[in-house]
């Protein structure tokens, strides 16, 4: 997978830049392609390091030429409502709330909210409404963070 492929070219640069590489996502479009590269830090993420990370992967992407077509550029911090890209991002926030979409059904649904309540390997456990639902990794399309600013005005 193309995803796949970029990830194992940038995050070795990325991390020698000081910073975690946390994911990326690339989508095709009509006439380009948008390849969005989240970075984390400690102490949090700047514009200025946005500013670094891409000028380093740009020349890279430059030189390796991963992406045949058109592409634009977006480098971010994952922000309070992160996207989960692996298995071992879910361990680091157990206990937090997360929205799924999920890409076959799982107890019959395809979305599913509720608190982090274990990993174990690739299986997550979610508390849904007091329902415990286990769910392999490689079934979820989606995942985020929800920090629980729904509904606030």
């Amino acid at each position: 997978m193309k995803q796949d492929k970029i990830s194992e070219l940038l995050a070795p640069i990325i991390e020698d830049l000081g910073y975690r590489f946390w994911g990326l996502e690339y989508q095709v479009r009509k006439a380009d392609a948008l390849l969005r590269v989240y970075i984390d830090h400690e102490n949090g993420i700047s514009v200025d390091d946005c500013a670094t990370v891409s000028h380093e992967v740009s020349g890279i992407l430059d030189v390796e030429e991963p992406i045949t077509m058109a592409y634009i550029l977006e480098v971010s911090s994952p922000g309070m409502d992160r996207i989960l890209f692996s298995a071992s991002q879910f361990s680091e926030f157990l206990g937090e709330k997360v929205k799924m979409k999920l890409n076959q059904m799982v107890d019959g649904r395809r979305k599913i909210k509720g608190k982090i309540e274990s990993v174990d390997g690739e299986t997550i456990t979610i508390d849904s409404d007091d329902e415990k639902i286990n769910i392999e990794f490689d079934k979820i399309m989606r995942a985020r963070i929800n920090p629980g600013f729904d509904g606030v005005k």
